[in-house]
């Protein structure tokens, strides 16, 4: 009983400074996501003083962040695209999610690990992982701006779907290299000594946990539908829809043992796509509730991140964090330049304005900061991935999201 008090406790501490942090930012005049770091940064600083403890170190934060969170998180950005304009852009997305993600997260892997040029403390393996977790983009405060500059919704879905698929992409990516530096995703399959054959058996795993989470995901995701269907009532169809959510990521991962993120992404599709008949009616409020729980999620996230921040962590990892800085921003816009000239052969062309925009507005968030905090507590280099992926992330939030107002209206003046 004392236990489950503590963590009550625990909860509710964080949700006071989520609160906290989301009316700061309305004092400021800042995106949420700012204020609620700022708020977690001050709860931090109380702690000693009231003489608390969050216990935010826990062996069991992997598990909240995978199980719980990153369900819900995806789940809300899927249901959020309209599926006949998901439809037209699919070809582009699925390029830039696959080629775009992949030349993003292996060039800050090279560029971390040649620049900070420190093999003891920082080695391949971390740079990979920092690769993995920043390959991953939050253009919520852009989507923001845009919804207020412009009715573009050919550019917002573009931005939108990218994020997610973007996202889906560099999960999946950094659960594998986790496992694989953790020596537990391949559970030893990869131990010929031969080459070509190792390569074949990590290839054939990486599909059968794609394609595998495709197809828990479509299968979920009828059921889902049928079941909203059946039951045919507002409240009994929000509490469907979360289950699925949260079970979909649990049946993919713990049972079937393939990707959860792209099933709870898919069943997220699927159901939204069977039901849009019924969007009207008693799925009018889904949308409203995602909408909250999402904004619960990211503010708890990002108050974590202010928790678990410290003075000690910028100092000894700055150099560290500034080439990260420069790596983040120069290989989403090379991602970008690639994939963005190639969309025209699977889809529709991507303006030019458009791909600056993209390359430029791929903010780093709760994704990544989500994915760092997930970090094993018995990894040797868990402390300079959290402080890069942190330091790209503040970057992200004051200079980037920020200057997007300037990109936005210099789009609407070319358009």
């Amino acid at each position: 009983m004392e236990s489950i008090t503590t963590l009550v406790g625990q909860g509710l501490y964080m949700a006071a400074a989520a609160v906290a942090g989301l009316g700061l930012a309305r004092i400021l005049r800042s995106d949420n996501t700012l204020g609620c770091f700022i708020a977690g940064v001050v709860a931090g600083m109380l702690l000693p003083l009231i003489d608390y403890n969050t216990s935010l170190r826990a062996e069991h934060l992997h598990q909240l962040v995978f199980f719980v969170i990153l369900p819900i998180l995806i789940f809300e950005s899927a249901w959020e695209i309209e599926p006949r304009e998901l439809k037209e852009w699919l070809g582009p997305l699925l390029l830039m999610a696959t080629l775009g993600v992949g030349i993003c997260a292996l060039l800050i892997a090279v560029l971390i690990y040649f620049g900070v040029n420190e093999p003891e403390t920082l080695p391949w393996q971390a740079a990979l992982l920092t690769g993995a977790i920043l390959a991953a983009t939050n253009p919520g405060a852009v989507v923001t701006k845009l919804r207020q500059k412009s009715g573009n919704e050919d550019l917002l879905t573009l931005i939108k779907g990218e994020s997610l698929f973007n996202d889906v992409a560099a999960i999946v990516l950094f659960t594998l290299v986790l496992g694989a530096v953790s020596h537990s995703v391949f559970e030893g399959a990869v131990s010929t000594g031969e080459p070509l054959e190792d390569a074949r058996t990590i290839t054939m795993y990486f599909a059968v946990t794609v394609f595998g989470g495709l197809a828990v995901g479509v299968l979920c995701g009828l059921l889902t539908a049928i079941v909203v269907l059946l039951l045919g009532a507002a409240g009994a169809a929000l509490v469907t829809l979360l289950f699925a959510a949260l079970g979909t990521y649990y049946l993919a991962e713990h049972v079937v043992h393939v990707s959860g993120i792209v099933a709870v992404m898919v069943c997220a599709m699927v159901a939204r796509a069977c039901l849009r008949e019924q969007r009207e009616t008693y799925l009018a409020h889904v949308s409203p509730t995602w909408e909250w729980l999402g904004l619960l999620f990211r503010a708890l996230i990002f108050v974590i991140m202010g928790l678990v921040i410290t003075p000690e962590m910028i100092g000894q990892q700055w150099f560290a964090i500034l080439i990260a800085i420069a790596a983040a921003v120069g290989a989403r816009a090379l991602s970008i330049f690639v994939t963005g000239p190639l969309a025209r052969f699977v889809g529709p062309p991507i303006p030019r304005n458009w791909r600056l925009l993209l390359g430029w507005g791929g903010l780093r968030g709760v994704i990544a900061v989500a994915l760092a905090l997930s970090l094993p507590s018995d990894l040797p280099f868990r402390l300079p991935v959290q402080s890069m992926v942190f330091g790209v992330v503040l970057f992200s939030l004051l200079v980037q999201g920020t200057s997007s107002r300037w990109l936005l209206g210099k789009l609407r003046d070319e358009d």
